[in-house]
């Protein structure tokens, strides 16, 4: 890895007693294929952590194996300095919320909620006050005596949420709640589950393959490929300083390009000379992420100097309308890249076929060692 930009500010490592959550060298094997490797997590009290990745990375069965419904194969699970690695799942004091909600359907919305108290033997007049609480926390008070099938997706998943709630859990566990939610819904709930997340002081673990609800609702992301760990860091850690190609390329959308490096802070492609952050030398790749890079035209001269913006010749191929953007596909001598700009009524000022030029600034390019 070769990746040279710095970014500063990065939170200093949470201390043995500020740990609520640590993963101890956490394995998942299936016979001869490893699901996760050795996986080390440490998650301060309070914290909402994204487990981030692609179908198969490894994140829901890092999930299970905490939640107790998967067994580890290697490595430790510490709640509160106590190893509950072999507890079972009922007294492992987590919530739960499952992608597909996993409501009783001939239960009301009341009882649902109940069901985990009742389990635990809590004194009626106290389940339902906490019932109460758990619903007005959600917003659903006036709905408890409907049934599920009676709600919409949106109010059946907070239903699930106020179940995992009112048995006020050590930990709360989210396995890709919102992936059933329509995209306004999604946005509403990422908010509700963050306010409540953060007025209760719970420790939480989200998966999920959005990067959006990674970036916008959780204090520290882990970031996962193929059962091992590719990153952890807060949102701007791993958006900004990515520390892997695929890091980068998966927590938001980036342009790549290859060149070779002189070891001076240059980077030859094609004809050009690009500058970037660091010394790297040999093959290399250049990533710059779309709404980094401004359209100017191939005649304009350079907004900068050349040690402070890079610029590269190419020919615009599409303009493509996206709602609130227009991406603009630009050919730079055989390599799509796209430029992301603000959208003026769905009008775009380049056309397709014009010789155009792209800019940025150097601090904006990612640079790694080729096969990083």
């Amino acid at each position: 890895m070769m990746h040279q930009k710095i970014l500063s500010g990065t939170p200093t490592a949470s201390t043995d007693s500020d740990v609520h959550l640590r993963l101890d060298g956490l394995t998942k094997r299936y016979g001869d294929s490893v699901a996760v490797a050795a996986l080390d997590l440490a998650v301060p009290k309070g914290e909402l952590v994204a487990l981030l990745g692609p179908s198969g990375c490894g994140k829901t069965t890092t999930l299970r194996m905490v939640a107790g419904l998967i067994t580890p194969s290697d490595g430790r699970i510490i709640v509160g300095g106590s190893d509950i690695t072999t507890t079972p799942t009922y007294k492992r004091d987590m919530g739960l919320v499952f992608q597909s909600y996993a409501l009783f359907p001939h239960m009301t919305v009341a009882k649902n909620v109940a069901f985990g108290l009742e389990m635990r033997s809590v004194p009626k007049h106290e389940i339902e006050k906490r019932v109460k609480e758990a619903l007005a926390m959600v917003r659903l008070e006036a709905l408890s005596e409907r049934k599920p099938r009676e709600l919409s997706g949106g109010q059946q998943q907070r239903v699930a949420l106020a179940r995992a709630l009112v048995i006020r859990p050590s930990i709360l566990l989210l396995d890709e709640p919102l992936s059933n939610l329509d995209a306004k819904l999604r946005d509403e709930m990422r908010t509700e589950i963050r306010d409540i997340q953060q007025s209760l002081g719970i420790t939480a673990v989200f998966v999920t393959h959005d990067q959006v609800e990674a970036l916008s609702m959780c204090d520290k992301v882990v970031v996962m490929k193929g059962g091992k760990l590719e990153q952890i860091g807060s949102p701007i850690d791993v958006y900004e300083a990515p520390a892997t190609p695929f890091v980068a390329s998966f927590v938001g959308r980036t342009n790549r390009l290859e060149g070779s490096a002189n070891g001076d802070g240059t980077v030859i492609i094609g004809t050009a000379v690009l500058r970037v952050p660091g010394r790297p030398g040999g093959k290399v790749e250049i990533l710059v992420r779309p709404h980094r890079i401004k359209l100017v035209d191939a005649n304009a001269s350079p907004e900068g100097s050349a040690e402070r913006f890079n610029r590269l010749a190419g020919t615009l191929t599409r303009v493509t309308f996206v709602g609130d953007l227009l991406q603009y596909h630009v050919d730079v001598a055989g390599t799509e890249v796209i430029v992301e700009a603000a959208s003026d009524h769905g009008r775009g000022f380049w056309k397709a076929g014009a010789p155009v030029a792209l800019s940025w600034r150097v601090e904006d390019t990612m640079v790694f060692g080729r096969g990083a």
